[in-house]
């Protein structure tokens, strides 16, 4: 009979190479931003398939290779598990043939494939647009269907019961271990991530003992005889789908849009005309700010005075460049009108029409200020085709569309993976992932950051412009009576940056669950951009 030392040796052998070989080969490459997942290849379940599932979904160029790559996956998947379930079983209890966890293991590879892979398309989704909120969405599920996931591969009555609050306990701890592990190797310099990553897969194989050991060996199980595991599965399937609608809730602009800009009047010390810029999804009826000095943009553009127009919420998901040339018609408008220099404030998708504008317009310009609240992150780290084409991401980018098909049957407004704003998003990456919030010349500069967006940041820089970071969600900065006085402060000239301490360690929490950035140097599409790549560089702003 095998030693128990020998079997705990061999344990953690498995657990540590390849995380190790991981993260040696993304040092290796000078692949920054994907270190924090390398821990993840020996979790334990559904962290483990996550990891994968993140991976293919990004990287792969063709349905061919999205399912060679998915059995491929499964196979390697199922082989792991079964020999980490074999080398972790407890002293005492009689172990399966190896046949049967290999077998078994399989199938919950499998399982756990489809029921992961929504999950992790909205992880993609993210990535494309970089809103804190579909990261939440993503993570949530993993939290719940561990308990479950955990015993399927051990034992052979897994569906019925609720998991054991032992299960529960581990599963959580499973979480806190690969937050991290992601969070001290973005923390680590050059080849010492390699020794975080090997120490992370030494308390993976102490998790898959107790794990396993907790699933063979359980405490009293409550509903024996109920098929709580099938419910469980279903109900977070369909959650893929509700999800996409509380997301577009939490960070739409639905309902008036009426922040302290908009509805008070400014100090005369204010020397700009301001041109204020709601988000997505969100509606104007016409009625003018408080403030003559102020202006709403509209995303239907001027009447014949040059007056911007109500708009609903579906004339938001235009593309950025058209939204970005409708602010150049209000821009020279209002600067002709009031004789003012100009200040933009753009909230979410409108500081990325602001972003757009600054950019691509030609100076000198009458913007002299600019304001961007809840800005997105580093946007535009996948890719996927539009209908009818093949290349990266395409199986990832054909799942969204049915996530989103769903989700917008009982909505009056539909929002979709392929309108015009996110295909710009996705089709420009190149600046919007190194550019969004770098200084431009001549214009004064400040982001106001929600706390909630550090989960956006992967690891490295994110601002090279000043920052206002207030405790927050997505949305949630304009609002708040000291943000009206810092846009005060800002708009009058004076100096206004107040990072927060917790940002950074927040954005390093999240390195371990931000899906991989699709490379710019390998996609087609952002072959004629040449960007220095954040994902590997870990720095924006650098020169062309």
């Amino acid at each position: 009979m095998e030693s128990t030392h020998g079997r705990l040796a061999a344990l953690l052998v498995l657990a540590v190479l390849p995380p190790v070989v991981e993260a040696a080969v993304l040092v290796g490459i000078g692949f920054h931003s994907a270190q924090g997942v390398a821990p993840q290849v020996t979790a334990v379940w559904p962290y483990d398939s996550y990891h994968d599932l993140r991976w293919l979904m990004v990287y792969h160029n063709s349905w061919l290779s999205f399912l060679l790559g998915l059995l491929a996956l499964i196979g390697i998947r199922g082989l792991l598990s079964a020999g980490l379930t074999s080398l972790a079983w407890p002293e005492g209890v009689d172990r399966p043939s190896f046949r049967w966890l290999v077998t078994r293991n399989v199938e919950v590879a499998a399982l756990a494939a489809v029921i992961i892979s929504p999950w992790a398309a909205l992880s993609l989704a993210f990535s494309a647009v970089a809103l804190s909120w579909y990261l939440l969405a993503s993570l949530i599920p993993m939290l719940l269907l561990a308990p479950f996931l955990q015993r399927a591969g051990v034992v052979g009555q897994w569906g019925r019961g609720l998991p054991t609050i032992e299960l529960l306990g581990w599963s959580l701890l499973n979480f806190a271990v690969l937050t991290v592990a992601g969070a001290l190797i973005a923390s680590t310099p050059g080849w010492w991530v390699v020794a975080v990553a090997g120490a992370a897969g030494v308390a993976n194989a102490l998790l898959w003992r107790q794990v396993v050991s907790a699933a063979v060996r359980p405490a009293r199980v409550r509903w024996p005889r109920v098929p709580v595991t099938p419910v469980a599965i279903v109900l977070v399937m369909a959650a893929a789908v509700a999800a996409q609608s509380v997301i577009g809730i939490a960070a739409g602009e639905q309902g008036e849009w009426r922040p302290p800009i908009v509805a008070e009047r400014l100090p005369d010390r204010v020397p700009h005309a301001v041109i204020a810029l709601a988000g997505h999804d969100s509606s104007w009826d016409g009625q003018p700010p408080a403030d003559p000095r102020v202006e709403r943009f509209s995303y239907r553009g001027l009447d014949g005075q040059g007056r911007p127009l109500p708009y609903r919420p579906q004339d938001t998901h235009r593309s950025l460049d058209s939204s970005a040339a409708l602010l150049a018609a209000h821009v020279d408008a209002l600067h002709r009108r009031t004789g003012r220099p100009v200040a933009l404030l753009g909230q979410s998708e409108g500081a990325m029409v602001a972003s757009t504008y600054l950019e691509k317009w030609p100076k000198p310009s009458p913007v002299e200020a600019a304001l961007m609240f809840s800005p997105l992150i580093r946007p535009g780290r996948a890719y996927y085709p539009p209908p009818g084409h093949e290349g990266w991401g395409v199986a990832a980018g054909w799942e969204l569309r049915g996530i989103f098909a769903l989700a917008n049957l009982p909505k009056k407004v539909k929002t979709g993976p392929d309108e015009p704003f996110v295909r710009s998003v996705l089709v420009e990456a190149p600046f919007y992932r190194n550019r969004t919030l770098c200084p431009v010349a001549a214009v004064r500069m400040i982001a106001f950051l929600p706390t909630a967006s550090a989960a956006e940041a992967p690891p490295g820089e994110y601002a090279r412009i000043p920052v206002f970071q207030v405790p927050a969600f997505h949305g949630g900065v304009l609002g708040r009576r000291a943000s009206q006085s810092r846009v005060v402060a800002f708009l009058a000239g004076e100096k206004v940056d107040v990072p927060r301490r917790e940002y950074d360690l927040f954005q390093r929490l999240g390195a371990a669950w931000q899906a991989p950035s699709l490379a710019l140097s390998i996609n087609p599409v952002w072959a004629a951009t040449r960007e220095a790549d954040p994902a590997f560089t870990g720095r924006i702003c650098e020169p062309r």
